[in-house]
């Protein structure tokens, strides 16, 4: 996996700027069209309607809370959040990933209600407000879609529309099956393929989410390679220390101890600059904290182990 898709010209805080304001649009096309599909899913009598509502009824508070926790990250750091707020974003895409799953689990369990006692489906009814549904989703997913591969939250944001784009999809296609065939059953088994893609991505978002906050390395980093072109940079001896770890998706830091020889502090500012940039422009870590240090300073532990550490 490269790391191009990270690259911008533009500030994050202008980037995050863009994103609230496409979120707010967003949310109140979503907001409208939930009243909408609420009704026509009552009066055609179906499931895959109703739960593709309940969905975007979740959808409502995903891009409530997305939006909230880009302004969250807007505002500046302080003596008590000393890298601000930007963490924000990724508690809200594993508390939208959490809901995710629970809409899902009350969907399967009243599709396979219904696959006992099938229902009678108002496919013309359903088949229109399926395709008004279709469009509208992929409209309000293409809004956000713009940064959603570099913003956690944002991805979760846009993962919950694109599930309602495939489930409106699926609810048309089971309406028109069940025009021609009659089998009420295709309404709930296009509820549990929807229930199905949503928690795969749900899923998938729970697992980067608690990689981030475990302070992971990230997975598109080979930290082998970062110290063997750390130590290729002219003065360094070796390195030490080393911590990688995501404070968003798209946010970078790094810390560890630079042995070099007994030298001034100018010629180890020249080295810590050219690190900087070494870092920055291979692997996009813009926040570096980095301790130079003689050879004879520290034995050459690559990774701290904090268990065995001293406290002073």
């Amino acid at each position: 996996m490269t790391t191009d898709h990270l690259r911008t010209s533009q500030p994050i805080a202008v980037v995050h700027e863009q994103h609230s304001h496409r979120l707010a649009l967003s949310l109140g096309i979503t907001l409208a069209f939930v009243i909408f599909e609420v009704i026509t899913g009552i009066l055609a009598n179906s499931l895959a309607l109703l739960s593709d509502a309940a969905h975007n009824l979740t959808d409502v508070l995903t891009l409530a809370l997305s939006w909230l926790a880009i302004r969250l990250s807007l505002k500046p750091a302080n003596s008590n959040h000393t890298y601000g707020y930007h963490r924000a974003g990724i508690l809200i895409a594993l508390l939208n990933a959490a809901s995710l799953m629970i809409v899902s689990l009350f969907v399967g369990l009243e599709a396979y209600r219904r696959f006992r006692e099938p229902l009678e489906i108002q496919s013309t009814l359903m088949s229109i407000a399926s395709a008004i549904a279709f469009l509208v989703n992929l409209v309000t997913a293409l809004l956000i879609r713009h940064g959603s591969k570099t913003d956690l939250n944002l991805r979760s944001a846009y993962l919950h529309l694109m599930g309602d784009v495939f489930s409106t999809l699926g609810a048309f296609v089971a309406a028109i099956a069940i025009a021609f065939t009659g089998y009420n059953w295709l309404d709930p088994l296009a509820s549990l393929l929807i229930v199905g893609l949503i928690l795969w991505n749900a899923v998938k978002i729970v697992i980067e989410t608690i990689q981030i906050l475990l302070e992971s390395s990230p997975k598109d980093i080979d930290v082998n390679q970062l110290v063997e072109d750390l130590r290729q940079v002219p003065g360094v001896i070796d390195v030490h220390d080393l911590h990688v770890w995501s404070i968003t998706a798209e946010m970078r830091s790094l810390s560890a101890h630079i042995v070099t020889d007994d030298i001034f502090l100018s010629e180890g500012a020249v080295i810590q600059q050219k690190i900087g940039q070494l870092l920055h422009q291979r692997y996009l870590i813009s926040h570096a904290t980095l301790q130079l240090e003689c050879k004879e300073c520290e034995p050459a532990l690559l990774y701290c182990d904090l268990n065995t550490s001293h406290s002073h």
